[in-house]
């Protein structure tokens, strides 16, 4: 066992000591030693009651023989972080979380270890600690939360972004927008809809790190309590058989998690954290694989935001599982890929318990025979960017328009509120990406009010920096490369024709090569340097969105504790 390093023999003396002064016993000591990641905290909605799950996990893990360690990271909450400073911190802090529980597992020698992340970045990043400490781990998360009502209507966190636009066109009053304030995020858990903290929790069942269920069971509901439980006996077989992360995280593994992905309608912020998962594996993951699997994947999921089910509807169809059979059945998937609990995929999705609710189709009857995820090339963004295509409104999949070009969120925030942008737009945020912003902020404030205002089926949104999973709308982001680091987004001007096309897989600059020449003879990529020390830091390490926004410039990054002798 990796714990007796810090236990056995006489010069563990101390440490054995050290042990005994947290309260453990000789018999406590003596059985495998479990590391609980615990993100709890009192800020984030879907983190506040992880102190049950985590005695879940404790009480599953003692019975089946092992002695729990619980230990805490950070979580930010992006809805709370959205459209100010905070949010410059969010995609930073998913490299915190990483190295703060890999150093965590390594240096007190856990056996195993059960990650309780909940959302948006903590889910990645803990992920990218297992696959680099490489011990059995298992991942169970808060789960979501439930959606709520108002007016009759079932509503969450996006209907609130979006209730902002309404209110500045006058289509909402203060009193209701008041009313919907308290209905709209009802209770614990990651918000209802199928953003980035749910794609990434369904993703990981997909993945084998986590068991059926993980990304749908209801976060208030004693089932979630009851798949806490049983991962803490899930993680003590998996150290018995001595299966690790990184048999599990293969390419297929990933290859999968990108079918299920496309199946569901995911946020395209999994286009920035599967392949800095597959980075920490050491699994090659380029962003041209999302595009091929798109192609061949039926889209079979169409959950908020761009339908009208929520979690729990998922949840009662039958869960990933439910999905799962119908890729299997069309050979989207490979069902032979392990699972950490000693399963194959193919006999999680034979488990499923589907229910004909009408919210999960047929791969022969799908809502499009494409998935919902579209990766876009073209002058503009020669290495790529990425569109959630199955929310973007049909007479959107094509569009051509004039820019209008902003340099940083807040100015095409005031440009959108203040009626600055009309119908046929195409609104550009640069400087907003990994190294320009730095942190590459989520922008769900402009494509919310512009859905709000009845702009999304006109107005497309093209940036640098990335969306949230509740975006909908021609809302184009990691565009690549950066402007900060010297793209044709950084020369564009008020005026410019910008092209997109998703059926396609195109968005074009319409500027003569003379033209661009001489914008790229006279313009300057410098910005001032972030006061924050982390954030200076991050921008000098921190690689393109197209290879996962993950700090590559160090010789050492991506190197596995157990590569370098841990």
């Amino acid at each position: 066992m990796h714990s007796d390093r810090v236990k056995q023999g006489i010069a563990r003396a101390p440490h054995r000591s050290l042990f005994f002064a947290t309260g453990l016993t000789r018999a406590e000591l003596a059985r495998p030693l479990i590391g609980v990641a615990n993100s709890f905290n009192e800020a984030v909605p879907g983190h506040v009651h992880l102190r049950s799950i985590a005695d879940a996990v404790k009480a599953g893990v003692r019975a089946a023989g092992g002695t729990p360690i619980e230990f805490n990271t950070i979580a930010i909450c992006d809805g709370i972080a959205m459209g100010h400073e905070g949010m410059r911190f969010s995609l930073p802090s998913r490299e915190l979380i990483a190295d703060s529980v890999e150093a965590m597992v390594v240096a007190h020698a856990f056996d195993g270890l059960v990650l309780i992340p909940n959302c948006d970045k903590v889910v990645p990043g803990m992920l990218m600690a297992a696959a680099r400490a490489n011990r059995p781990a298992v991942l169970v998360s808060g789960g979501p939360m439930m959606a709520g009502t108002h007016g009759g209507q079932s509503v969450d966190l996006k209907t609130l972004f979006e209730a902002v636009g309404q209110h500045g066109t006058g289509d909402l009053g203060d009193e209701e927008l008041a009313a919907l304030e308290l209905s709209a995020c009802p209770g614990c858990g990651s918000c209802a809809g199928l953003f980035t903290a749910n794609t990434m929790n369904c993703l990981a069942e997909v993945l084998g790190l986590a068991l059926p269920g993980n990304g749908t069971i209801p976060a208030v509901t004693a089932d979630r309590i009851r798949l806490a439980k049983a991962a803490g006996g899930a993680i003590m077989a998996a150290i018995a058989a001595d299966r690790r992360p990184r048999d599990v995280l293969t390419i297929q593994a990933f290859r999968n998690a990108i079918a299920t992905d496309m199946a569901i309608g995911g946020s395209t912020n999994t286009v920035l954290h599967l392949p800095a998962v597959a980075h920490a594996a050491g699994v090659c993951l380029p962003l041209d694989v999302f595009d091929e699997i798109s192609v061949a994947t039926p889209y079979l999921v169409k959950l908020s935001p761009s339908g009208p089910h929520h979690m729990e509807d998922l949840h009662a169809a039958g869960g990933i599982p439910a999905v799962l059979h119908e890729l299997v059945q069309a050979g989207c998937i490979d069902g032979g890929a392990p699972h950490i609990a000693g399963m194959t995929i193919a006999e999680v999705a034979a488990e499923r318990s589907q229910e004909p609710t009408g919210v999960i189709h047929s791969s022969a009857d799908p809502i499009s025979r494409r998935g919902g995820i579209r990766i876009l090339r073209g002058s503009l963004a020669p290495d790529g960017c990425v569109v959630k295509a199955s929310a973007v409104c049909p007479e959107m999949r094509q569009h051509t328009g004039p820019a209008r070009v902003f340099d940083g969120e807040e100015r095409a925030l005031d440009a959108i509120l203040g009626g600055g942008i009309q119908p046929g737009d195409v609104v550009v945020i640069r400087y907003e990406g990994p190294k320009g912003g730095p942190g590459m902020r989520e922008m769900l404030l402009p494509t919310s009010v512009l859905a709000g205002m009845g702009l999304d089926d006109s107005v497309a949104l093209v940036t640098d920096g990335r969306f949230s999973g509740a975006s909908r709308g021609a809302a184009i982001g990691h565009v690549c490369p950066e402007a900060a680091a010297g793209g044709a987004i950084a020369l564009v001007e008020d005026g410019d024709l910008i092209a997109l096309d998703l059926d396609q897989g195109t968005l074009e600059w319409r500027v003569s090569l003379d033209e661009r020449e001489k914008r790229e003879a006279r313009t300057h990529h410098t910005r001032p340097a972030p006061a924050s020390a982390l954030l200076r830091r991050y921008a000098a390490l921190v690689g393109p969105a197209s290879r996962g926004a993950v700090l590559e410039s160090s010789e050492q990054f991506g190197r596995r504790s157990e590569d370098i002798g841990s």
